[in-house]
This record gives C-alpha cells, sequence and structure tokens, in this order.
C-alpha cells in the first residue's frame, strides 16, 4: 500500500544527495515510532469529545435553554398577557368613558358655536375698522399732496439759481485756475531736468569712473591670484583624503572583509545547506508520521467498534426486537391506549365545559354593558337602488336613471 504522497515542494526530477536519502529513513522511522501513540490519543479524544457533545452536552444545553425559559421568560409573558393587557384594555376603555366623550360633547355642543360668535364679531369690527381707516388716509393724501406741489415748486426755483451760479461763476474761475497751475509746472519741469543732468554728470566722473578703473586694475587681479591659491589648496586636501580613505578600505577589507567572506562562502552556506536538508526531511517525516499514524488509528478504531458491536449492541439489539419490543407492543394496546382515550375524554369534556363558561361570561359582560349604557342605537336604513335578494331585475322594473318610471 502507498502511504507516502509525493511532495508538491520537491520537483521529482530533482536529483537528491546521499545526505538526503541518509536522513531520511532513520528520521521517519524515529518520528513514526513517536507520532503513532500521539496521533490514537488525538483520534480517541475527537471520538470521545463527538460522542459527549452529542450524548450529553447538546441535551443539557436544550434542557437549560427550557429551564431559562419556563424561569425567566414565561413568566413575564404571562404576566403581560393575563394581566397588564387586560388593565390596558380597560384603562383605556374608562378614559374613553370618562375622558374623551365628556371633552367631545363639549367641544361639539360649547366650544364650537362660542368660537364661531367670536369670529363672526371680529370679522364684523375689522369690516368697520378698515372702513374707518379709509377714509382717514384718503383725507390726509389730499392734505399732503398739496404740501408736497408746494415744496416741488420751491425747490425747483432753488436749483435753477444754483445751475446759473455754476455756470456764469465757477466755470470761468476753475478754467483759469488751471491755465496758472499748467504754467507753474512746466517751469519746475525745466528747473528739474537742468538739476538732474548736472547731478548725473558729477557723479559719473566723481563716482563711477575711479570705482570702475579701481575694479578692472586692482580688485580683479587680486580676486584671481586668491581664486587660483584656493583651487590649488582644495586639490591638495582632497588628494590627501582620498589617500588616506584608500588606505582604511583596503585596511578594512583585508581584516574584515575578506575573512567574513570567506566564513561565509566555505562555513556557513554548507552548514545552512546541511540544516535545510535536516529540517525538510524531519517536516516531510512529521507528516508522513502523522498520515501513516491516522492510517493505523483509523485501524485500530475500526477494529475496536467492530468488538464493541459484536460483544454489547448485537446483544442487546437481539434483546430489543426478541424481548422488549413484543412486551412494548403488549402495554400499548393493553394499557397506554385505553390510558391515552380516557384522557382525551376528560381533556374533550374540559374544553367543553370551559367553552360553556366563557360564553356565559361573554353574555353576563353583554348584559351588564346593556344594564349601564343602554341598547346601542341602531343605524338608519340605507335605501338600496339594487332590487332585493328576493325580486328579479326586469324591462318594467328596471332601477337605472334613464328607465325608470
Amino acid at each position: 500500500m502507498e502511504l507516502e504522497k509525493p511532495s508538491a515542494e520537491r520537483p521529482m526530477a530533482q536529483a537528491e544527495g546521499c545526505l538526503a536519502v541518509a536522513i531520511r529513513i532513520p528520521v521517519r522511522i524515529v518520528v513514526l515510532v513517536l507520532f503513532v501513540p500521539v496521533r490514537m490519543t488525538w483520534d480517541a479524544l475527537v471520538v470521545g469529545g463527538r460522542f459527549l457533545r452529542d450524548t450529553v452536552l447538546r441535551p443539557l444545553g436544550r434542557a437549560l435553554a427550557w429551564l431559562a425559559w419556563a424561569v425567566f421568560v414565561w413568566p413575564w409573558v404571562t404576566l403581560w398577557r393575563y394581566a397588564v393587557v387586560p388593565a390596558g384594555r380597560a384603562l383605556a376603555w374608562l378614559g374613553q368613558v370618562l375622558l374623551v366623550v365628556p371633552a367631545v360633547w363639549l367641544y361639539r355642543t360649547v366650544l364650537t358655536p362660542v368660537g364661531h360668535a367670536i369670529a363672526w364679531a371680529a370679522r364684523g369690527i375689522g369690516a368697520a375698522l378698515a372702513w374707518a381707516f379709509g377714509i382717514i388716509g384718503a383725507a390726509l393724501a389730499w392734505v399732503f399732496g398739496g404740501i408736497g406741489a408746494a415744496l416741488a415748486w420751491v425747490l425747483g426755483g432753488i436749483a435753477a439759481a444754483l445751475a446759473w451760479v455754476y455756470a456764469r461763476l465757477l466755470t470761468p474761475l476753475g478754467h483759469a485756475i488751471a491755465w496758472l497751475l499748467k504754467g507753474v509746472g512746466l517751469v519746475l519741469a525745466a528747473v528739474g531736468l537742468g538739476v538732474y543732468t548736472a547731478v548725473a554728470w558729477l557723479v559719473r566722473y566723481l563716482i563711477v569712473v575711479p570705482a570702475q578703473w579701481l575694479y578692472e586694475w586692482v580688485l580683479a587681479p587680486v580676486g584671481k591670484g586668491i581664486a587660483w591659491l584656493a583651487r590649488g589648496l582644495g586639490w591638495l586636501v582632497r588628494m590627501i583624503f582620498t589617500g588616506i580613505g584608500a588606505a582604511i578600505y583596503w585596511t578594512l577589507r583585508i581584516l574584515l572583509v575578506l575573512p567574513a567572506l570567506a566564513v561565509w562562502r566555505w562555513v556557513l552556506v554548507p552548514v545552512g545547506r546541511v540544516l535545510a536538508v535536516i529540517g525538510r526531511e524531519i517536516g516531510e517525516a512529521l507528516g508522513h508520521a502523522w498520515r501513516v499514524a491516522g492510517h493505523i488509528s483509523l485501524a485500530v478504531g475500526r477494529f475496536l467498534g467492530r468488538l464493541f458491536r459484536w460483544i454489547f449492541v448485537e446483544p442487546v439489539r437481539w434483546v430489543y426486537r426478541t424481548l422488549l419490543t413484543p412486551v412494548g407492543h403488549v402495554v400499548r394496546d393493553l394499557v397506554l391506549r385505553p390510558a391515552a382515550e380516557a384522557a382525551r375524554s376528560v381533556g374533550r369534556v374540559t374544553r367543553q365545559a370551559l367553552a360553556a363558561a366563557r360564553d356565559s361570561a361573554r353574555q353576563a359582560r353583554a348584559d351588564f354593558r346593556r344594564m349601564l349604557f343602554g341598547t346601542p342605537r341602531e343605524p338608519p336604513p340605507v335605501a338600496r337602488r339594487e332590487p332585493a335578494a328576493g325580486e328579479t331585475r326586469t324591462l318594467g322594473s328596471s332601477t337605472t336613471a334613464l328607465t325608470k318610471d
């Protein structure tokens, strides 16, 4: 029987070394010997847990749920259904009779007529006030219209006088002041141009020309010499630091990097590959051992199950079929069925008695309500346009609007 599955991570065409082959068989044997008891214990715990869940925990949970319903929920439901709801309906009926009906009667018979009278009086007063204010407004409009016309005539005369003063006096005076200011501005511009030309010539030949000569013949040669000297010093410092850096680099490379590289290449990499092969083989051996232990545990479990069935289940089944079933049928036919018929008869009689009691209580409530409030008024009959149920419609007795007599 093939118990080993080909690994998906390792291709089949890949060549394996002698180290992997030498490690694989001993590791798998040792791991299989260690894993068989663990797998059998695990499977036994799983089967026991499932049996405990199905036979003990689930019925116990249902029983606890029913008990919680009976202890915590059912009393409140009963209290709400048989105490709070009837009390609320009774209070609603009392409120309807004691508050709503008198309030509706008071609104319809007292407040509505009084409100209509007040509204009619308010409309009459409003109409009278509107007529009076209309007359007063017309009178005030006539008076203020005359006053406005007089004011408009006076203001028109004042505006005409002001326009004559602006055209005949202020306009010529403004033109003269503007001509005078324009002449003064031309004179000041000519004087300022002359002063600017003189100052510019003096600044050019006293400051700019000497400064330009000083820059070209003194400062520029001195700056070039300083720049050449700074470049030389920078090149010298750069060469010094380059030599120091190269010496440090080669020193560190020879003393640290090359030994570390040799240790990595010739020691750590081979050891890591060996450890990787060992770890991979141990992992595959664990998986293989777990699967093989599962097959062994399944076989042992099936054997124990069959043994338990042969020793316990089949005898119990034979006893149930050959002894208990006939006795149960006799007990059912002679004891349980007559008892069930008697219980159903008692239940039927009890339901009839309860129905009669409910009808009596309903009739008593109706008589009490009729005694307190009287017989309710029947709605007035409505004239029907359709014929009665016993009559038939003919051409001579039609009820339509076109053919009615």
